[in-house]
């Protein structure tokens, strides 16, 4: 089979498997890479082929679950055609990687070691330790990133863009430079990126590897500026790399820094926004309002996001200004993640501590001051955002953040944006939101006692030149943005 023209590479894939009746149910896949990649890997790329018979695009990812593993040893030679189905098109290679081999580079590695460093939340008094297990633990993730290198070159054509995301992949551009050095490669990072200062804790091989891992690529892409920034900064202290001008010079080859602010498809979302299934539960949200202002939020149960601290300053919000009290109710919504993390699983607990403090606390016969839920519904989350009246986007770190963008599109009154500084999405989004230290708790009530005073026309406006600046680059031109810079670049 002639080989993809457009080759994209991540952990999660575009689609999922289970099981019912011993048969496999196919359905689209879940994280928000892939929300944000599954349409716009799609899309005929430039001077692609349309080919049925091959060119075109190919995603390879993991098999995630025992089902995904049986539907990779049923494909042919492990690729799924998804023509046909309503995912985006094109074709998946999905790698059937041992379960104890994939376990210790995604939860112990990448979940528990390259998250924690890029959002600097470790508690350096106890964590993290590098120990022999550790290094068995750093084995499997280069044997992970290997299986990636190793299907890549097998599946790609000549001369083909491939684009590798994130952290759970930096090992991979490298590898598969020394395979096929006629590929034009692209690495993108999703996550923040740490200074050095942080970024050195990583063991000295380790530290290296995954820089040099990434300067693999032709091109090495980020959410904003300050992560570019402070990936060059670590190139030059870590690797002492030739860094000028946007381009990292290692070993004799150049890669180019770039910066792609993801941003989200209006129309595309609206359409989602206006199925059953969410105007029904917007509906009972509504009930559930019963007239009061919303303080919304949508996150994933991730300790980055801070969600606690925001719980504390609605707390601080309603003992302060009790005028608030039975006119406001906080609609917080957690889709669960990383349960196999013991730490994500204390963080979770700890959230639904807060939340029963503050129903103990103020709850009356008439009012429910918290609607707190913690399970996965999509629906809910776009429902929510079309009654908040506010939207609270606190994460400590945050590569963008693409809840302060999908807000502002639904809300249907306009909303009151309040904002971390430490959210990529902060870069674009500042002059129309108001911005907070996410440390900072009693700051963060005083804004959201400002949010909820603000005029409704002073929130329509900011709304307005918020979707402006949320649409500016959708998915689609996003990613073909990156193929263009690639397509640009003489072959290395």
């Amino acid at each position: 089979m002639p080989g993809a023209n457009v080759v994209v590479a991540s952990n999660r894939g575009p689609v999922s498997f289970s099981t019912q009746d011993e048969q496999l149910v196919l359905r689209r896949g879940g994280g928000g890479l892939v929300s944000a990649l599954v349409r716009a890997a799609g899309q005929p790329a430039p001077q692609e082929s349309d080919g049925a018979e091959g060119g075109g695009s190919l995603w390879v990812c993991c098999a995630m679950s025992e089902a995904d593993r049986r539907a990779a040893r049923e494909a042919t030679h492990g690729r799924l055609d998804l023509a046909g189905h309503d995912m985006g098109g094109g074709r998946v290679r999905m790698l059937s990687i041992d379960p104890r081999v994939f376990d210790r580079a995604y939860n112990a590695i990448a979940n528990r070691v390259l998250w924690f460093v890029a959002h600097m939340l470790f508690d350096t008094s106890v964590a993290p330790r590098f120990d022999a297990g550790f290094r068995k633990q750093w084995d499997s993730y280069e044997r992970y990133c290997r299986a990636f290198a190793l299907a890549i070159a097998e599946d790609a054509a000549e001369g083909a863009v491939v684009l590798v995301q994130d952290y759970h992949l930096t090992l991979a551009p490298g590898l598969l430079r020394l395979r096929r050095p006629d590929l034009r490669i692209g690495f993108f990072c999703h996550t923040p990126w740490a200074p050095p200062e942080y970024f050195r804790m990583l063991p000295g091989t380790v530290a290296r590897d995954i820089l040099a891992g990434i300067l693999g690529a032709d091109r090495a892409g980020f959410l904003s500026p300050r992560w570019a920034a402070a990936f060059a900064d670590c190139c030059a202290e870590v690797l002492n790399a030739d860094v000028r001008g946007g381009v990292v010079r290692y070993e004799g080859r150049d890669t180019v820094l770039g910066v792609h602010p993801l941003g989200v498809d209006g129309d595309e979302l609206r359409r989602r926004a206006a199925r059953n299934d969410v105007v029904s539960r917007a509906a009972t949200l509504r009930d559930q309002l019963g007239g009061r202002q919303a303080i919304v939020r949508v996150d994933r149960m991730e300790l980055s996001k801070n969600i606690v601290r925001g719980l504390e300053a609605y707390r601080e919000l309603l003992r302060t200004r009790p005028e608030w009290r039975n006119r406001v109710t906080h609609i917080a919504l957690a889709n669960p993640s990383r349960s196999g993390v013991p730490e994500y699983r204390e963080y979770t607990g700890s959230v639904l501590r807060m939340g029963e403090q503050i129903r103990n606390e103020f709850s009356t016969a008439s009012w429910e001051p918290l609607v707190l839920d913690v399970s996965d519904d999509y629906a809910r989350s776009l429902a929510a955002y079309t009654v908040a009246d506010v939207l609270l986007v606190n994460p400590i770190r945050d590569g963008m953040n693409l809840v302060a963008k999908e807000g502002p599109i639904l809300s249907r009154d306009g909303l009151a944006l309040i904002l971390s500084r430490e959210a990529g999405a902060a870069d674009e989004l500042a002059s129309d939101s108001l911005i907070v230290n996410p440390y900072d708790v009693s700051q963060t009530a005083d804004s959201l006692d400002e949010a909820l005073r603000m005029p409704r026309e002073q929130r329509q406006e900011r709304t307005r030149r918020l979707v402006t600046a949320a649409t500016a680059l959708p998915p689609q031109a996003w990613l073909r943005d990156q193929v263009e810079a690639l397509q640009a670049l003489s072959s290395r």
